[in-house]
């Protein structure tokens, strides 16, 4: 969904009222003008669901930390408790003025260049330079927080990968194998069927789907499709050689295929649930522990809701759970595909107390503090020293698995447009999701749109 203000006339009118309502409620509690100079204010995501409470607790934490180093300084948090569509909306409306914009705040990295563009974010350039722990973040990381003026915006605090989760329970259940490892997407439907077929009861296969699910829908559903389609030489989504995105192609057919089978064969959960924007709640905290869902299409950080303390407790879930790398279509190299995102601190252009913001983000990123969040948010290191240290390789099953998946994994086109290229690939999903339209009509409705929200910027795939 594009959330600036040249594009409002796309969202409906629905969105456009609670951006509204949520610019009032939130000038109120902004940063800006009136601020105190000893003062920070740090918004960030609150998750939607009461009872995880990583990041809250985490950042509690640095709080006494930073308040202990820089005496008479104090931290007070903004949370924005909403869906990730919401939050990028609320946190918009927050940098457009001085009264309402925070001093740091967490952003997307598929929305940190929309948001430089815009004008939102200042350069981070003065303060790296000064800042010896810098020289530890991987080159990809950093490229995610950079703008097209060769600028950083952003400091990042981890990266994720995904893969295929599966619940032995019901594989055992099925008679499919424990250690299964599919090779090509008809692997991965031909075992969704055989559920469906001898596991009454279980949703089969999750792949998010749909614009109420917005960037998981993209990233984690079409995108891990999309690019495992080809011979993986070349950008599925967007030419760099020509700055151009590409349509027309018969890959991004193919990968609307698959979800339209996924949930034509009824291989899916209910269209209804699955077009909820919390639906991943759900299956982090109810149909994954309770061993509702044989193989779910997911990211690196799922255990973080099944840490002690989440209100999800799972100690099991690592006897009870499986992990597959995605396959690339027809099994041709590299055979598997992965997708990496994560998000960055970023200190807005109006914001009231830049320098101390900044002390703050080094405060947190310490390599003990970067430590600890990776290993409490299940996230993927972005640090070197931290990637290497016994401590957070050993922390919890499954961070080898997916730390290894780097090496095969894609970014998303960080460029300006993507936002609204990914809203166009949430309704394609949607349309052949619902039936309303067949793969090749949402197809060729992705294709004008992003040749509109484009400006035409676009070549034949």
């Amino acid at each position: 969904m594009r959330l600036t203000a040249a594009h409002s006339h796309r969202l409906p009118l629905s969105l456009l009222l609670t951006a509204a309502l949520a610019a009032t409620a939130l000038t109120a509690c902004g940063g800006g003008s009136g601020s105190s100079p000893d003062t920070i204010k740090v918004s960030y995501k609150q998750s939607t669901d009461n009872s995880v409470k990583v990041m809250d607790t985490y950042l509690a934490g640095i709080k006494k930390q930073f308040e202990h180093k820089y005496p008479g300084k104090k931290v007070e948090f903004v949370p924005i408790k909403a869906p990730d569509s919401e939050y990028y909306t609320k946190l918009q409306q927050m940098l457009r003025s001085p009264r309402t914009a925070p001093d740091l705040v967490y952003e997307d990295t598929f929305l940190i260049n929309s948001d430089i563009t815009s004008g939102y974010l200042k350069p981070l350039d003065p303060y790296l330079a000064k800042w010896p722990d810098w020289g530890q973040f991987i080159d990809t990381a950093k490229a995610a927080a950079k703008g097209q003026d060769g600028k950083t915006y952003g400091v990042p605090d981890g990266t994720d990968t995904r893969g295929l989760w599966f619940d032995k329970r019901v594989f055992g259940k099925a008679g499919l194998p424990t250690d299964w490892q599919p090779r090509t997407w008809d692997d991965v439907l031909a075992a969704a069927r055989t559920i469906k077929r001898k596991v009454p009861g279980v949703i089969p296969l999750n792949v998010y789907t749909g614009k109420p699910a917005g960037e998981r829908a993209t990233m984690q559903g079409f995108e891990m499709l999309l690019y495992g389609t080809g011979d993986g030489t070349r950008d599925p989504l967007y030419d760099s050689g020509s700055k151009k995105w590409i349509t027309g192609s018969q890959a991004f057919k193919d990968s609307l295929g698959f979800v339209e089978t996924v949930y034509k064969e009824k291989l899916g959960p209910d269209v209804s649930d699955a077009l909820d924007p919390n639906f991943n709640t759900t299956v982090n905290g109810e149909l994954l522990p309770q061993g509702k869902l044989g193989i779910a299409l997911d990211g690196s950080w799922l255990p973080y809701a099944w840490l002690p303390g989440s209100g999800h407790e799972w100690p099991d879930w690592s006897r009870r759970l499986g992990l597959a790398a995605m396959p690339t279509q027809h099994g041709q190299a590299p055979g598997k595909v992965s997708m990496s995102g994560g998000w960055t601190w970023s200190i807005p252009a109006k914001a009231a107390n830049p320098d101390l913001a900044f002390d703050f983000v080094r405060t947190m990123q310490t390599k003990d503090n970067a430590r600890k969040w990776y290993i409490a948010n299940s996230g993927i290191a972005v640090r070197e020293d931290v990637a290497a240290d016994p401590k957070y390789v050993g922390a919890q099953p499954g961070i080898k698995f997916f730390t290894d998946l780097v090496a095969s994994t894609h970014y998303r086109p960080a460029y300006p447009a993507y936002p609204k290229v990914s809203t166009a690939v949430q309704e394609a999903m949607e349309a052949v999701t619902t039936g309303d339209l067949s793969v090749a009509k949402a197809a060729g409705e992705y294709d004008a749109t992003v040749e509109d929200v484009t400006g035409g910027q676009v070549v034949r795939g």
